[in-house]
């Protein structure tokens, strides 16, 4: 799998690449490929190696934000806790929801337990959750939604589906039934940065992405 191949955007300080579903971002326990073993041949004749800016689950595809300097990477990760970095993802829902489009307003928190390890729950002592979504298009029984966050939380998305519109995304292990891969993209991506271009990219859906493509 050659990343290199993957790049939507890179100028001097910045660069997207649209990134597998299967990839972590951070190297697995299990001592597997990611992201982060990639970053060599992502420096394109930089001495320093990128580094990510986010995070994207290991079966969410779609544009990653690396920093290509250390002042980049600064501001970049103040931009997304400031909230003024626009993300949109696309998922497919394993059903078709009653409303055409919402806002999920649902606090998360994180629970673990010795028999079934951690996930992130509703719960109004939680962390500030919101997502916008609407409906795109509907096929075979399921539903393609495009899902603007708010804030930034550890399975967000994955938690307002299942638990905010009431219907997981398809193939999601924790939230889900977990048939088939986990239907969810990182479509687009906006940066906005001081005195220079907005870093505005789109990943296209992959292959196969649940018949909607």
């Amino acid at each position: 799998m050659l990343l290199t191949d993957r790049v939507l955007f890179i100028d001097a300080e910045a660069l997207v690449i649209d990134k597998p579903a299967g990839l972590p971002v951070d190297p697995p326990r299990d001592g597997g490929l990611s992201v982060d073993a990639h970053r060599a041949s992502l420096a394109f004749g930089f001495h320093r190696w990128p580094t990510s800016v986010h995070r994207l689950d290991r079966d969410t595809s779609g544009c990653l934000l690396l920093a290509r300097t250390t002042k980049a990477h600064v501001r970049f990760q103040q931009a997304f806790e400031a909230g003024t970095v626009e993300k949109r993802y696309l998922a497919v829902l394993s059903g078709i929801p009653v409303d055409r489009e919402g806002r999920i307003d649902l606090p998360l928190i994180k629970r673990s337990t010795q028999a079934d390890g951690w996930r992130m729950e509703p719960d109004t002592k939680g962390k500030a959750a919101v997502t916008n979504w609407r409906l795109v298009d509907t096929s075979n029984g399921r539903a393609l939604i495009e899902l603007t966050p708010e804030t930034g939380r550890t399975h967000q998305l994955r938690v307002h589906a299942a638990s905010g519109i009431g219907i997981a995304i398809a193939g999601d292990p924790v939230y889900g039934t977990g048939q088939g891969r986990m239907l969810l993209h990182a479509a687009s991506l906006t940066v906005p940065r001081p005195n220079k271009p907005d870093i505005s990219v789109e990943a296209p859906l992959p292959p196969g992405f649940g018949g909607f493509n």
